[in-house]
């Protein structure tokens, strides 16, 4: 028959393992408490009772959450930038493929690729531009004067 505290530790190692399939970087913790409870059923043998052993289970998973889980994500997303794509665009020059009329939006080409486009007045078909700003996937444009 198999033990108590190899049971914690399959137990802990098939919730680490769940965590590839779960997202938010939790349930590794609860495998950590379970793998903790496994190797004291191990160091304590018969003192450390079925109680003791669910209570420390409890406790664990709690402090492990609390202390750990911000720190291990950052080792493991890395450091993060944001992108500046937004300013890329920015000042460049292209021309009008669909007709810009306030508030809806036209097509734009700049460089070899097209976007969708917005301005404050409207702006015909073929006029020269250029890019004021950019939010997500459309641009602002104004034209040349």
């Amino acid at each position: 028959m198999i033990s108590n505290a190899w049971l914690w530790m399959y137990a802990g190692m098939a919730l680490m393992l769940l965590e590839l399939a779960a997202p938010g970087f939790v349930v590794f913790f609860f495998g950590l408490a379970a793998m903790s409870v496994g190797i004291g059923r191990f160091v304590f043998g018969e003192a450390f009772t079925v109680n003791w052993q669910l209570a420390a289970f409890s406790a664990l998973s709690v402090l492990y959450l609390v202390l750990l889980r911000r720190w291990l994500k950052s080792v493991f997303a890395g450091d993060r930038e944001e992108a500046k794509l937004a300013d890329e665009y920015v000042g460049r020059s292209g021309r009008v493929v669909a007709a810009i009329n306030p508030p809806n939006a036209g097509r734009v080409v700049i460089g070899d690729s097209e976007w969708d486009a917005v301005a404050d007045r409207p702006v015909e078909c073929g006029a020269d531009i250029k890019v004021v700003s950019r939010s997500n996937l459309t641009v602002k444009v104004e034209t040349f004067r």
